[in-house]
């Protein structure tokens, strides 16, 4: 079984005390998150495409199995068509190569913009992606329009992702809709309301979950999470688990909640280790 745990950032101050020590410096955010967590969502390359020295600081603050999943940089996923993006896309993933062994898949997360009217562009370019690489690349995609999910539409997207081996982030952000507050009120990038379609396309799949500030909105969600992944699991497939929150703060609690949802549910993993400072950490 492979399970790896994670947030959205490492660099947050307002886990200290929790799932940071009290007294950890900023400039020790990334190597305590990673040796706390084996994962991390990769937000920054996104925005900027990180210096090969970054990459190498990454790489060097965190122990062999820790996994980044970076978003591929929105000047190629956020500009209309792909397949025109194509050689800029192959010269980010080549720069990301330096992260080593540390790098997991690379999430390419499509705008509302980019409906299914653009699929054979979608096709093309995750076939021409691969660029001159060391080693091969991982590639999980995420859809935003809504026609993506019509029963129409969201097969043969599957079946696609399944030719390549690409696969489909499933986000979940039913615990922020399906409340009667609004707990993004205060967020400067609401996440979107899509349906929810838990299918496997790859070898591995990545699941974001859009928890609820408070922890007890969480627990349905958690528990039909949990049946699931574990079953995923047993089968073979790797699985990433980013925990997502409006109010970050909250979102170690309901990672742990996840995670005891997970070991309910059978799943045989390892225990979370913030909070004591065990004489070796584990990864998941």
């Amino acid at each position: 079984m492979v399970l790896r745990l994670g947030c959205a950032v490492w660099a947050y101050r307002g886990w200290l005390g929790g799932l940071y020590p009290p007294q950890t410096k900023a400039s020790e955010f990334l190597s305590t998150y990673s040796r706390r967590l084996s994962a991390v969502e990769g937000n920054a390359p996104f925005y900027a495409i990180p210096s090969v020295a970054t990459l190498a600081q990454w790489r060097e603050a965190t122990p062999t199995g820790f996994k980044f999943c970076p978003k591929l940089f929105r000047g190629v996923t956020h500009r209309g068509s792909l397949s025109p993006q194509l050689a800029q896309a192959q010269t980010v993933l080549a720069r990301l190569q330096h992260l080593g062994d540390r790098l997991g898949p690379v999430m390419i997360q499509l705008p509302p913009s980019y409906g299914p009217n653009q699929m054979e562009d979608l096709s093309w370019f995750l076939k021409a992606l691969p660029a001159e690489t060391s080693t091969e690349i991982d590639l999980a995609v995420e859809v935003r329009h809504p026609d993506w999910f019509s029963p129409a539409t969201a097969p043969q997207l599957n079946d696609g992702l399944q030719h390549r081996g690409a696969g489909r982030i499933l986000l979940d952000t039913r615990p922020v809709y399906e409340s009667p507050d609004d707990p993004q009120q205060q967020s400067q990038r609401r996440k979107p309301r899509l349906p929810l379609q838990p299918v496997v396309t790859a070898p591995f799949t990545i699941v974001r979950y859009i928890g609820h500030p408070d922890l007890e909105r969480n627990r349905g969600y958690l528990d039909e999470w949990a049946g699931r992944i574990a079953s995923w699991l047993q089968q073979g497939t790797v699985v990433y688990l980013f925990i997502h929150c409006p109010q970050e703060a909250r979102s170690p609690a309901i990672l742990e909640a996840f995670h005891q949802s997970l070991v309910a549910a059978g799943a045989v993993i390892p225990p979370l280790t913030w909070g004591r400072e065990p004489d070796q950490l584990s990864l998941f």
